[in-house]
């Protein structure tokens, strides 16, 4: 029986393209990984939707532009929604209730735990913990493990002023979603957490930003050829 060396030509060559797109860095280096790549690969043609068109794209304007351009106006909108969703309340801002929600999600916490789940630096997030704190909210306590450290809980009054506002959170963000279909909340929320846990695992190395992006480039993007 001869060989199909073109058939052995293609698979080595969908190997090269597994190690040069950067596969190696999201799969596992072994035969699982690469079967993965390539079925997530299948995925994207079987869903892949027409180009779009986009400001600025006859000049030159890159989808990367866009797609930071987007993330960022998204950004105020929701904040806008959120503003009015605390109109009148005892928060002050977004942060406040978002803290409240997540000691209520994901139980007692210490305060770089808090901080870190919200992706803020640490002044920013004590100045939000502390406000909690003086509003009687949040309740803090030393760590039985580490003294040093203290540890964080939502009190009644804290989910009392939560409860308050939670529908008024609940129409923000039902607004926030527009009028996209069940199916495409879906598509988006699959993307989101894709990119989430892309950023998740460089910002947990607390990088400083002088050689924050060289690393991300050298480390983390896939080389272009």
């Amino acid at each position: 029986m001869s060989m199909d060396y073109q058939l052995l030509k293609d698979a080595i060559g969908l190997l090269e393209d597994f190690e040069s797109q950067g596969g190696g860095r999201r799969y596992s280096k072994d035969i699982k990984g690469f079967k993965e790549w390539i079925r997530d690969g299948l995925k994207v043609k079987e869903t892949a939707i027409p180009e779009p068109t986009w400001e600025g794209k006859q000049k030159g304007r890159s989808p990367e532009s866009v797609i930071n351009t987007l993330i960022v106006h998204m950004n105020r909108y929701a904040r806008s929604y959120s503003k009015s969703a605390i109109y009148g309340s005892d928060f002050s801002t977004q942060e406040e209730f978002i803290y409240l929600i997540n000691l209520k999600a994901f139980g007692e916490m210490t305060k770089m735990e808090l901080i870190r789940k919200n992706i803020h630096d640490k002044p920013s997030g004590m100045q939000i913990i502390n406000r909690l704190i003086q509003q009687g909210w949040v309740k803090q306590q030393s760590s039985r493990t580490d003294k040093r450290s203290k540890i964080l809980h939502i009190t009644a009054k804290g989910l009392k002023a939560l409860e308050q506002q939670m529908g008024k959170i609940r129409q923000a963000s039902r607004v926030v979603t527009g009028d996209l279909s069940r199916q495409e909340k879906m598509q988006l929320i699959h993307l989101l957490n894709k990119l989430d846990h892309f950023h998740q695992q460089i910002f947990s190395k607390n990088l400083n930003s002088q050689e924050l992006l060289e690393k991300v480039v050298s480390e983390y993007l896939p080389s272009k050829n």
